[in-house]
C-alpha cells in the first residue's frame, strides 16, 4: 500500500472500503473484532499458563504520568477521604476503637494504560457498523457500543512483537518511525512460531519508547512524536482478524502521522470500519525481557475493561501469565 501524503481523505476512503467489516456479525452487533475471540480461543489461551509467572502490563495512574492536558486529559488526581491521622484522633465516629481509611480519584479514562472502545472515533460522523454517531454518543455517554459490552470479553491468547527490539536499535525504535506489516511479518519471523498471529488474538507492539521515556524523562510522550503502526498496516489489522491490538505509545499510530495534514488516520480506519479495539499507553518492558530470555512470546492475557456504562474507553490493568 503506498501512500499519498497530499490526501488523507481519499487514503482514509479507500482503507476504509477495503477493510470495512461493517454487516460482518450483524446489524445490530456492538463487539467488533472482540467477536473472533471466542470461548474456544479463550480456551486455547487459558493453555498457555505453564510457569504461573505473571506481568502487570499498566504504568502508573498518579499525578506523575505523562499527561500534559491536550483535550482536558490530565494525570489522575488521588485525594484521600478518611486517614490514618484522622482514626487516631479519634474524629471518625466508629465505635469500639475501629478506624479505617477511605480515597477518591478523579481522572480521565485514557489518561494512562487504557483500552479504546468502539465509539470513541468516528468517520465523517459514523459509529462502528454504519450507526450515526449522534445517535451512540451523547452527552449520557455511548448507550450503544459502551466499553461495558466487552467486559466479559477481553481475555485469550495475547502475543508480543518486539518490533523495538527486532528493528530497532537497542530495543527501541526512534520517534517518527512507521512499523509497516513488513516490520511485523519480520519480527514475527526473528521470535519464531510462539509469536506467530492467529485469529482472535491480542496482538502487543512493544515499539521502546516507554522505556525511552522512563529513562530521559516523559517530554512529549502524550501526544508527541512517536514511533508507531503505519497507515499502511490497515490491511494487515483487518485480514489477520485480531481481536485487539495494543502499544507501549500514546497514540498506537506513527506520530507524526504520515500525511501532510492529519491528525491519527488509522484510528479513522480501525475502530469505526474495522471494528478493532486499541490499546495504549502499555507497559510491555518486563513482559518482553521475560518473553526474550525464554523465547517464547505467547502467554495468556486477562485484559478486562472496567464496566463503565456507557464509556468509550476504559484504564485496564492487564495481566499477562507465560
Amino acid at each position: 500500500m503506498s501512500l499519498d501524503r497530499t490526501d488523507p481523505a481519499g487514503a482514509i476512503a479507500a482503507a476504509a472500503k477495503r477493510c470495512s467489516n461493517w454487516g460482518r456479525w450483524g446489524a445490530d452487533d456492538v463487539r467488533g473484532t472482540m467477536n473472533f475471540l471466542t470461548p474456544a480461543k479463550r480456551k486455547q489461551g487459558s493453555a498457555l499458563v505453564r510457569r504461573g509467572v505473571s506481568f502487570s502490563l499498566a504504568q502508573s495512574f498518579d499525578m506523575d504520568g505523562p499527561q500534559k492536558g491536550w483535550r482536558r486529559r490530565t494525570n489522575p488526581v488521588h485525594t484521600m477521604l478518611d486517614t490514618g491521622t484522622d482514626a487516631a484522633a479519634g474524629i471518625q465516629g466508629f465505635p469500639h476503637g475501629l478506624g479505617g481509611a477511605d480515597d477518591i480519584i478523579a481522572m480521565p479514562l485514557q489518561c494512562s494504560t487504557q483500552w479504546d472502545g468502539l465509539g470513541h472515533i468516528f468517520d465523517h460522523g459514523i459509529a462502528w457498523n454504519g450507526r450515526p454517531a449522534g445517535e451512540v454518543v451523547t452527552s449520557l455517554g455511548d448507550a450503544v457500543t459502551g466499553i461495558e459490552t466487552v467486559a466479559d470479553v477481553i481475555a485469550g491468547r495475547g502475543v508480543l512483537l518486539d518490533v523495538g527490539r527486532t528493528i530497532g536499535t537497542d530495543g527501541e525504535l526512534p520517534d517518527g518511525f512507521p512499523i509497516t506489516a513488513e516490520h511485523l511479518r519480520a519480527t514475527i519471523d526473528e521470535q519464531g512460531p510462539t509469536s506467530k498471529v492467529a485469529t482472535g488474538d491480542i496482538v502487543l507492539v512493544r515499539t521502546g519508547q516507554l522505556a525511552r521515556a522512563r529513562r530521559d524523562g516523559w517530554g512529549d510522550y502524550a501526544g508527541g512524536p512517536a514511533p508507531g503502526l503505519s497507515f499502511t498496516t490497515a490491511e494487515w489489522l483487518h485480514d489477520t482478524e485480531i481481536a485487539a491490538i495494543a502499544t507501549d505509545t500514546w497514540g498506537f499510530e506513527v506520530r507524526p502521522n504520515e500525511f501532510d495534514d492529519a491528525f491519527q488516520p488509522l484510528h479513522q480506519v480501525a475502530i469505526p470500519h474495522i471494528g478493532l479495539f486499541l490499546g495504549e499507553m502499555w507497559d510491555l518492558d518486563a513482559l518482553a525481557e521475560d518473553c526474550r530470555a525464554d523465547g517464547v512470546y505467547e502467554f495468556w492475557l486477562n485484559a478486562a475493561p472496567l464496566p463503565i456504562t456507557g464509556a468509550v474507553g476504559s484504564p485496564v490493568n492487564p495481566i499477562a501469565v507465560k
